[in-house]
């Protein structure tokens, strides 16, 4: 998304009071550590530096993004408890054209590490992005690029913006932490991230 989209995406989530985050090429903006962000930090403290996802706390996210040199931007989400609050931004996002918004039903749920102990987090989540900006439509370039066979394909998520590859590969995998939107329309459920969830899928149906 351009930096023009972006801004105007920002104003309406500062004007509604709702916990957002920019994605750009390998860095998250974000006000503080809260919801997806903060499963995202958790993540960090289980890779080596050269893996870790740079996060990026401004005091002022709108600034940041002004001033910033970045020209185009990946991806905007949202986070809420509130299912009132969440709906009513993501309907009038759904008013501006050229953006594609994800559709939630259920709350997404996150397992994080917090010292010695395992701790749920839920909330409402979407992503907003350009229109037809998707997993799906990045592994059908690959498709054509590689030269395979769309029936050779299995694809593994468990959240929402995994659904639609997840929907349209032959084999459509749904890790064991999912979220209920995604085991709803998958071929096969595997374990969870804690139980290695996906080598098990793909030991399990290695004959695709």
């Amino acid at each position: 998304m351009s930096k023009a989209l972006i801004l105007k995406l920002i104003e309406i989530c500062e004007r509604n009071s709702i916990y957002y985050s920019i994605f750009a090429q390998n860095t998250i903006v974000a006000s503080s550590l809260k919801y997806n962000v903060l499963f995202y930090n958790s993540e960090n403290s289980k890779k080596t530096s050269d893996k870790k996802t740079k996060i990026n706390i401004v005091s002022n996210i709108y600034e940041y993004v002004k001033e910033s040199n970045i020209e185009n931007f990946l991806k905007l989400t949202i986070c809420d408890e509130n299912r009132t609050i969440f709906s009513g931004i993501t309907n009038k996002f759904k008013n501006i054209s050229g953006i594609e918004v994800l559709d939630v039903t259920h709350l997404s749920n996150k397992r994080i590490k917090n010292g010695t102990s395992i701790e749920d987090i839920n909330y409402y989540y979407t992503e907003v992005t350009r229109n037809n900006v998707n997993k799906w439509e990045a592994i059908k370039y690959l498709i054509n690029y590689l030269n395979i066979n769309q029936n050779e394909v299995m694809t593994i998520g468990d959240n929402i913006n995994d659904i639609e590859m997840i929907k349209n590969a032959s084999l459509g995998v749904a890790m064991g932490n999912s979220a209920p939107s995604v085991k709803d329309i998958c071929n096969f459920i595997t374990k969870t991230n804690d139980e290695n969830g996906v080598a098990y899928a793909i030991l399990k149906n290695n004959n695709l």
